[in-house]
C-alpha cells in the first residue's frame, strides 16, 4: 500500500500495490501493521456498505459529536465518487480545509479520515457502492452533519447533485452544526 499525505492532519490517499496475473489481481486494503508504520492508530471495528442507484447521488456532510467521534477507511467497491473529508477539529491547524479524491472499483484507492473530520461523497457512476471500516462502532444519537453547499467551506463538487435526502439538504452550515 502506498499512504499519500493529503492536506488535512492525519488523512491520507492509500493506493494499493496490485499483483496482477492472468485471473485478475490481488491488493491488501488493510493492514494494522503498515497503517502503524505510517503513524496511523486504527483497528476497525465496523463495516458499513452505502450502495446508490443514480449518478450523482450525494450525502454528506456527516459527523459524530464528541466525544463519539468515528475514523474511517473509505473504498469504492463498484462505481465511482468524488469523496470529501472537511477537518472539523477547532485546534487543528487543518481546521476548515477540506479534500476531494476520487475512489472509484477500477483505481482501488481509499482514504483514511481521522476522527474529528466530516465525510460525504458524490456518487460519478449509477449503481456505485461505497465501503467504510469504522472505529469506534456506530453511536445512535451523536450523528451531526453541516449543509453540502456550505460557502464557508466552499468544497468544489465537480456536478452538481442531482438525488439528496431531505435531511442532508436541509443541514445547517459548519459553524452552526458546531455551536
Amino acid at each position: 500500500m502506498i499512504f499519500t499525505k493529503t492536506e488535512i492532519q492525519g488523512a491520507y490517499l492509500i493506493e494499493p500495490n496490485f499483483i496482477e496475473d492472468e485471473r485478475g489481481y490481488f491488493a491488501r486494503s488493510y493492514c494494522q501493521q503498515e497503517f502503524a508504520d505510517h503513524g496511523i492508530d486504527f483497528l476497525p471495528v465496523q463495516s458499513n456498505i452505502s450502495y446508490n442507484k443514480a449518478n450523482h447521488t450525494l450525502r454528506g456532510m456527516h459527523f459524530h459529536a464528541a466525544p463519539f467521534e468515528e475514523t474511517k477507511l473509505v473504498s469504492c467497491s463498484a462505481g465511482a465518487i468524488y469523496d470529501v473529508a472537511v477537518d472539523i477539529r477547532p485546534d487543528s491547524p487543518t481546521f476548515k480545509k477540506w479534500i476531494g479524491v476520487n475512489l472509484s472499483r477500477q483505481n482501488g484507492c481509499e482514504l483514511f479520515i481521522p476522527a474529528g473530520c466530516a465525510h460525504g461523497f458524490l456518487t460519478l457512476e449509477a449503481d456505485s457502492e461505497v465501503s467504510y471500516q469504522m472505529y469506534p462502532a456506530y453511536t445512535p444519537g451523536h450523528d451531526r452533519g453541516f449543509h453540502w453547499n456550505d460557502p464557508d467551506i466552499a468544497i468544489e463538487w465537480p456536478a452538481k447533485p442531482q438525488v439528496i435526502s431531505a435531511r442532508d439538504d436541509a443541514l445547517e452550515p459548519l459553524a452552526e452544526a458546531l455551536a
